[in-house]
């Protein structure tokens, strides 16, 4: 059987969310044809966009999760492969196996902290928190618009790019020595040395991917956008 892998947001060349109705139409090509569809939430599970799962903050249901990483907050190692009912259906009576393994799966320390982690999701509040926050958000990333080397500001939730370009008008991009230059010799360090920790990333066009804590506010969001703007109008300097 086929199957078709998808973040709900693209991670590689910073931060795409999907068009309008982009994933209901995938969803009905994938069972028109037979086909599975994998949401890669490895990035986008446990809020980051703002449900548990991205694929309910975008209208669709996908036939295998995989997830990792927010399941226990980056704690302790742990990864997680969720079915739907259908493809489960032949496993669950226990006279079908599907043959696999990993050394440490259902390791019981990373197992209990996922718990422990997920219960504090919910005492807190956190996926609640980032839905009502992230318009904030947005709005004050946006205000790096104005800056001539910030050509898009796209993302959602608490996951955002921040593409950097050499003509704003043209939206031309940098070459590929420009961007090392630009990047890996001034932005990482210099918003490091900051306060701010992020990613300065070059798989495309070049772009500052966020990806703060779910527990920041607009005090946070000012400070970020702070940072951003005093490094990238010193980064007009090192061009």
């Amino acid at each position: 059987m086929a199957a078709v892998f998808l973040e709900p947001v693209q991670n590689s060349g910073g931060c795409f969310p999907p068009p309008p109705g982009y994933f209901e139409r995938v969803r009905e090509i994938c069972d028109e044809y037979d086909v599975l569809l994998v949401s890669d939430e490895v990035i986008c599970a446990f809020g980051r966009i703002g449900s548990m799962f991205a694929c309910d903050d975008f209208d669709y249901v996908p036939d295998i999760i995989t997830c990792a990483k927010g399941l226990t907050s980056g704690y302790s190692p742990i990864g997680a492969m969720i079915a739907s009912d259908r493809l489960f259906e032949p496993f669950k009576h226990g006279d079908t196996t599907f043959y696999h393994g990993y050394t440490f799966g259902g390791h019981p320390v990373s197992a209990a902290v996922a718990l422990a982690n997920l219960d504090i999701f919910e005492r807190e509040g956190l996926n609640q928190r980032v839905k009502d926050n992230a318009p904030a958000f947005r709005a004050t990333l946006e205000k790096l618009l104005d800056l001539p080397i910030v050509g898009d500001v796209r993302g959602e939730g608490y996951f955002y790019g921040i593409e950097l370009v050499k003509d704003k008008a043209t939206k031309e991009t940098f070459s590929d020595k420009e961007s090392e230059h630009l990047l890996r010799g001034y932005l990482s360090t210099a918003l490091f040395d900051a306060g701010l920790y992020c990613r300065a990333d070059d798989r495309g066009d070049p772009v500052i991917q966020l990806a703060p804590p779910l527990t920041i506010g607009q005090k946070e969001f000012d400070q970020i956008e702070q940072i951003l703007r005093s490094v990238l109008v010193e980064g007009l300097n090192h061009l």
